[in-house]
């Protein structure tokens, strides 16, 4: 319970750190720069990170730690795309913001819903995730691109698959009811925080 409580408030006091970009906000020029950027992202941005743990949580409170993740992957590729074709999507900072929210109150009462429906809303979310990481590739070459989306898809499943994991070591310990409901509830807090600043 300390460690999660410290995650969750390192996320917190560290949300103020917006610039998501590895590079500085430099456009990434080489394959090497692609794939530093797409590991990066996923990692320091932290409303991305919220929830990429929070997906990885819920998919291993619902059994499925390596499928479940695969939706977030795929509609995180499909929004990238949507941005990179110059389709506008409004609002993309308070819906990532409000995925944070949604996860971890969903972690916090302990969802009991059907693989497809989750897997569903990690894909729906992540189409707004995939719009956001596509801004820091616009203009680059198609190269750097393709290595950008293969190391951010990458490093996202990592995260959750190791994050649904540790889900499903702790289901069956006493403590995991209020462990929880101290990371739901810390996610929750943190995506609260997330939309309070999208609104500003």
């Amino acid at each position: 319970m300390r460690v999660v409580s410290l995650a969750v408030l390192i996320i917190v006091a560290a949300s103020p750190v917006a610039a998501h970009h590895p590079m500085d906000g430099a456009l990434p020029t080489t394959l090497l720069h692609g794939l530093l950027s797409g590991v990066g992202h996923p990692i320091i941005g932290l409303d991305h990170f919220a929830f990429i743990v929070a997906a990885g949580i819920l998919a291993g409170m619902i059994a499925r730690p390596l499928v479940a993740p695969l939706g977030l992957i795929a509609g995180a590729l499909a929004g990238a795309g949507l941005h990179l074709g110059a389709v506008s999507l409004p609002g993309a900072e308070a819906l990532i913001a409000l995925s944070v929210v949604l996860a971890g109150a969903a972690i916090f009462v302990g969802v009991k819903v059907g693989g497809a429906w989750v897997i569903a809303a990690f894909a729906l979310a992540g189409v707004f995730h995939g719009y956001a990481y596509a801004e820091a590739i616009i203009g680059a070459e198609q190269g750097v691109v393709t290595a950008y989306l293969a190391a951010f898809s990458l490093t996202q499943f990592g995260i959750a698959v190791a994050a649904a994991m540790a889900a499903r070591l702790l289901l069956d310990a006493p403590a995991w009811a209020r462990t929880r409901q101290w990371a739901g509830a810390g996610l929750t807090a943190a995506g609260l925080m997330f939309l309070a600043q999208a609104a500003l």
